[in-house]
């Protein structure tokens, strides 16, 4: 269908007024179809229909309510993506409980923030290492009545195997077969479905209220657009208790697709030579590690190294073509043809060998590495949205897709520019606001209007395209401003060992950048340099691995205008994480926190300053 044709209000009038009504709605339409497989305790899949998942789905639900669950009361889950995290999120919302989402590597402060917060009274916990998070806050553990674990054995009172759980809710099905019905029926679109905390780049995390409006209104305007087809399979690693991933599950009640399961970020490449999915979901880092893997390990010379180059040529040349939906010249359509059989159709392999597109979300993606995926072959399609705004705002249709751009507003979603440049939202899938934070609401939410913080910019098609985040613009102290995520979206598809980027340079004369390495790329590095038996941070520090880097970041600076250009680097000795504060629990980059524990490092990047700089 159209998307001028569809009338988002109406759809979603007419749909189940909440995800649980959506859930068992889906059940209805495809009762034996596959819902979800998954790798059992001996690594092999395991396929389920949706009459098995709604069997599953029932017993945890009127187990919620057995413990004393009410409406929209909040249930945490703190887990990593795997089957049972979405089993009991389905539940969660089909008792008329709310879900509260939490990062499995959240710690401390944070962990007992979000616990108390959002009024929470249930963890389902994946293992003992959440549960003692939580015993930690006195506040926390007093505020729970009841935890849940997906591994381990519970005392059967306060804390419940979901197996102890799943017997509790036959016990209540037995006596009162009517009762997860009745849950259902009372919860309606204005309630609130979800608590997801962003845990953003200062402060406490901050909790988004998101209603089963969203949620309904995204599954039914995304089933209108066939952007996805129901026969589909779906490959799905993403933490769920991102919005990203979290989206998905209710985009999959809308349209039907079956999705595998396996959030082992390890296990992505064996996973999708395994099942052979038609898509997957996310974040630009995956797809820039995909192809730092391919051109590292693709021989530089002699034959197969030559005709890799011409293969790759060859897809340059026929992109233009291809994007505007034209026949080929006869000529390249050969050469393709033969490129395809012998470069494009191995890495497409490599995936799964049925990918129709892959869809990146959560930050900006380059197009550099967009634009290599599309030469060969292979399509990723860019989108955009915000935990705010339930994920998905634009995406970027298959066809016609638009390099750099994450596409037009879904149909009944509102986009539009401030005059400072910052992007505006309005639509269904907006949140209700900020949990127990009526200020902070009130200064993103105006009139309606969400303020993203982001700066942006459509065309005259209404393809958004993303340049950077208001906050974030650094001004050199020439007058240049300067977005920080260009920098670092350059660098890391120009430098394939690269794992983070920092850039820096706000008030200075000259851009600077922090570089942690991956450690796989890395150690095949070491490798070749003799110094297998090293440790992380002994070679990065090594002059030898210095001089590999400048010499690809000297290719990433011809992709920069002269002002933005990095100058000088330095290579941090251990990569940033949750642990010591440098990265948020979705791996976004803490821009101040890292800077002030490099101060040292930085000041020396700037202690003989360049000649060339301005």
């Amino acid at each position: 269908m159209g998307a001028s044709t569809i009338d988002a209000d109406a759809l979603v009038a007419s749909a189940p007024p909440s995800a649980g009504a959506l859930f068992r709605w889906r059940v209805e339409q495809t009762p034996k179809k596959e819902a979800f497989r998954y790798p059992d305790a001996t690594e092999t899949w395991v396929s389920i229909d949706w009459t098995e998942t709604r069997r599953r789905v029932d017993e945890y639900a009127a187990g919620l309510l057995a413990i004393g669950l009410k409406p929209e009361e909040r249930v945490a889950i703190s887990s990593n993506t795997r089957i049972e995290w979405i089993l009991t999120d389905y539940a969660i919302n089909c008792a008329g409980g709310a879900t509260t989402t939490i990062y499995p590597n959240t710690q401390g402060k944070d962990f007992a923030h979000i616990v108390t917060d959002s009024g929470s009274v249930v963890l389902i916990a994946e293992n003992a290492e959440q549960v003692a998070k939580l015993d930690e806050s006195a506040e926390a553990s007093a505020q729970v009545h009841h935890v849940v674990l997906f591994d381990g054995e519970g005392d059967g009172e306060r804390v419940l195997s979901l197996a102890q759980l799943a017997e509790r809710g036959r016990a209540l099905l037995a006596s009162d077969p009517g009762a997860v019905d009745r849950a259902i029926a009372a919860i309606g679109i204005d309630h609130l479905a979800t608590l997801i905390y962003t845990s953003g780049t200062t402060g406490l995390p901050k909790g988004v209220e998101l209603t089963h409006r969203c949620w309904v209104y995204q599954a039914v305007v995304l089933r209108e657009m066939e952007l996805i087809s129901p026969s589909a399979l779906q490959y799905l690693w993403l933490p769920l208790s991102h919005v990203f991933g979290k989206d998905l599950l209710t985009i999959q009640l809308g349209i039907g697709f079956s999705t595998a399961v396996d959030g082992r970020i390890d296990h992505i490449v064996s996973g999708l030579g395994e099942v052979h999915p038609n898509f997957m979901c996310g974040a630009p880092r995956i797809f820039e590690k995909v192809r730092a893997a391919v051109l590292l390990s693709s021989p530089q010379d002699g034959l197969k190294g030559r005709i890799a180059r011409w293969a790759f040529a060859v897809g340059r040349a026929s992109r233009e073509y291809r994007l505007a939906d034209k026949p080929l010249p006869v000529a390249m359509r050969l050469a393709y043809s033969i490129a395809d059989r012998l470069v494009f159709s191995k890495l497409k392999d490599r995936v799964g060998g049925n990918v129709d597109f892959f869809v990146s979300g959560s930050a900006k993606l380059s197009s550099q590495v967009q634009a290599w995926f599309y030469s060969a072959g292979l399509m990723v399609v860019e989108g955009y949205g915000l935990t705010e705004t339930g994920a998905v705002t634009c995406v970027n249709l298959p066809l016609p897709i638009r390099f750099g751009t994450v596409g037009p507003a879904l149909v009944g979603t509102e986009v539009k520019i401030a005059e400072d440049g910052e992007i505006l939202i309005k639509g269904p899938a907006v949140m209700r606001g900020y949990h127990n934070d009526p200020e902070r609401t009130a200064e993103v939410l105006v009139d309606g209007w969400f303020h993203s913080g982001d700066i942006g910019k459509l065309d005259a098609d209404g393809f958004l395209t993303i340049t950077d985040r208001k906050k974030d613009l650094m001004k050199t102290s020439g007058g240049k401003y300067v977005a920080p995520a260009k920098v670092e979206g350059v660098i890391a598809a120009s430098v394939p060992y690269v794992s983070q980027v920092v850039a820096v340079g706000d008030g200075r004369k000259y851009i600077s950048a922090l570089l942690t390495m991956d450690r796989d790329n890395l150690a095949k590095w070491a490798a070749r340099h003799d110094m297998a038996d090293r440790d992380y941070a002994e070679i990065t520090q090594s002059p030898e691995l210095r001089k590999t880097i400048e010499r690809f970041m000297g290719a990433a600076n011809g992709k920069l205008e002269r002002w933005e250009t990095v100058k000088r680097f330095a290579i941090l000795p251990a990569e940033l994480s949750v642990d010591d504060g440098g990265v948020t629990p979705n791996m976004k980059i803490r821009r101040k926190v890292v800077t002030e524990q490099y101060a040292e490092v930085v000041e020396s990047l700037y202690d003989e300053e360049p000649v060339d700089s301005e």
